[in-house]
């Protein structure tokens, strides 16, 4: 655990000292769970956005965008159930003065128990080796039977608890676990109490409840109040989908773990329109789309999961979180949900206006039922970023080894795709036609022109970042027009003609390698 914190204070460090992430206000001490992306981190934030983009609406015929407003009529979050129901259990310890989230607390508890059942198999696979049969084990060993069996009952209470509202069975499952506050270890607890996670603010200069307005917890209404706008205009039939990428706001009263969790983050979303009783085919076709998009950046496949929900939402029939190994353990990263016919339809009764899709196979109008697929754009960053980030060795001078800090980002997403470096920066001549090459290759991917350091130092500076090609000019390429390119990964130096460069450059980073 110690080892997962020291990687992670790293990682935030690296994201600050090298411009991809800063506290935001920070000349005024920052603000709380909100951050600023600097220029190397919204570059490949916008990367992130344009991958998920293209493979989500350009790589569909039947999947369109849309752009809604963040503000947006009151009724519409009574509607969505928000104003009645989104709500976070949470609890304070007395004595640390930490307020905490109820259900997170028991699900870390549950993260234990698993733990300690991985810890047995372990164990076992290194005593009886090649012999080891773990299905036979998980059956039939006491100590992990007994693990197996309190993990499925607080598993089970949990989610009938969050079900039911019930604060005070939460309540009883903190003291029953004897669960203590993470920091301070103290068992000294308040009630739970549900709160409520939207911004409000008012409209103009209307006062009270006729003028209230809140900011969108979620991308997914501005969506389904233009489902019939966008099907008309765009002539869809079912299926189709309507994609979206856009801030929300949640009021997080228990924000931490950096980005995982803001106040103010970006989702991408898209809901998928079809045909009442064919959801969980979609459903199930969509999941697996998801999973193979991550896998497509490389992601290591033990780093993601299926985790199925116990406890479903009020709109869901079916849920799936694709969890990612952050590195202070398994979260969410992604959610794919059934959420049947609930949005539509309540949004049909409190505005009083149709929103039905006529079938002309059925020759009758319904409500489609809908498949969702919401990821977080910031969560996103931080897996990836998280997977990348690498130390290693590497050979030096004099036949020594040196470590180096690398991020290991796909090419195409990486924020700079080449940077152009002259082996002197006092040489006229080869700062001239260091720059030429520069403003050559800018019209094809973002570049980068670098001469404030020797070239190890930019070498080094370009790994950091995550450059995937760096660019050498020096006094050979003056005379036949070659230049010496290094691959971060593999640091392989090659010497090309400088006409060869987009072509090699573009081979690496089109993004149409991972969209295929």
């Amino acid at each position: 655990m110690a080892q997962q914190n020291d990687a992670f204070k790293h990682l935030i460090a690296h994201c600050k000292e090298y411009g991809f992430i800063y506290q935001s206000s920070e000349v005024y001490d920052g603000l709380s769970a909100v951050y600023d992306y600097g220029p190397y981190g919204v570059e490949l934030k916008n990367n992130i956005k344009d991958y998920w983009w293209r493979s989500m609406v350009h790589m569909h015929d039947n999947i369109v965008g849309l752009d809604a407003a963040i503000f947006m009529h009151p009724k519409t979050w009574k509607a969505s159930g928000h104003v009645d129901a989104f709500n976070d259990p949470l609890i304070d310890n007395k004595d640390s003065k930490k307020r905490y989230r109820a259900d997170v607390l028991i699900e870390e508890y549950l993260d234990k128990l698993r733990e300690k059942i991985q810890k047995n198999v372990k164990k076992a696979a290194k005593r009886f080796g090649e012999k080891f049969d773990e299905a036979m084990f998980l059956k039939t060993n006491e100590r992990v039977l007994r693990y197996q069996e309190e993990h499925g009952r607080i598993k089970q209470r949990l989610a009938d608890a969050l079900s039911d509202g019930d604060m005070a069975d939460l309540r009883a499952m903190i003291d029953e676990l004897e669960i203590a506050d993470p920091e301070s270890g103290s068992r000294n607890w308040t009630d739970v109490r549900q709160f409520n996670l939207m911004f409000s603010t008012q409209l103009g200069n209307i006062a009270g409840e006729e003028g209230k307005l809140y900011l969108r917890p979620e991308t997914a209404q501005g969506i389904f109040v233009n489902f019939l706008n966008v099907q008309k205009t765009t002539r869809q039939k079912l299926p189709f989908g309507i994609a979206q990428i856009g801030k929300a706001f949640r009021n997080e009263i228990v924000a931490r773990q950096f980005i995982f969790r803001m106040r103010e983050f970006e989702q991408m979303e898209m809901q998928y329109f079809v045909q009442p009783g064919t959801e969980m085919q979609w459903y199930e076709r969509w999941r697996e789309t998801r999973m193979r998009w991550h896998r497509a950046l490389g992601m290591p496949e033990g780093r993601l999961r299926f985790h199925e929900h116990d406890a479903l939402a009020h709109y869901a029939n079916a849920a799936v979180d694709i969890e990612f190994e952050f590195p202070f353990g398994f979260k969410e990263l992604e959610g794919i949900h059934s959420r049947t016919d609930f949005d539509l339809g309540s949004h049909q009764e409190v505005s009083g206006r149709k929103l039905q899709y006529y079938d002309p196979q059925r020759q009758e109008s319904y409500v489609p039922y809908v498949v969702e697929t919401s990821i977080g754009c910031d969560r996103m960053f931080l897996a990836l970023m998280s997977t990348a980030l690498q130390e290693e060795e590497v050979p030096g001078q004099e036949g020594k080894t040196r470590t180096r800090e690398v991020l290991k980002l796909h090419p195409a997403i990486a924020p700079i795709k080449a940077a152009i470096m002259p082996l002197k920066r006092n040489e006229e001549r080869l700062v001239n036609a260091a720059q030429d090459i520069f403003r050559q290759l800018r019209f094809s991917f973002n570049c980068q022109y670098d001469d404030t350091g020797s070239i190890g130092k930019l070498y080094s500076r370009q790994d950091a970042i995550g450059t995937p090609y760096c660019i050498t000019v020096d006094f050979d390429t003056l005379e036949d027009e070659t230049v010496t390119i290094r691959d971060r990964d593999t640091l392989e130096q090659e010497r090309v003609p400088i006409q060869r460069l987009e072509e090699i450059i573009r081979r690496r980073v089109d993004m149409r390698g991972i969209l295929e």
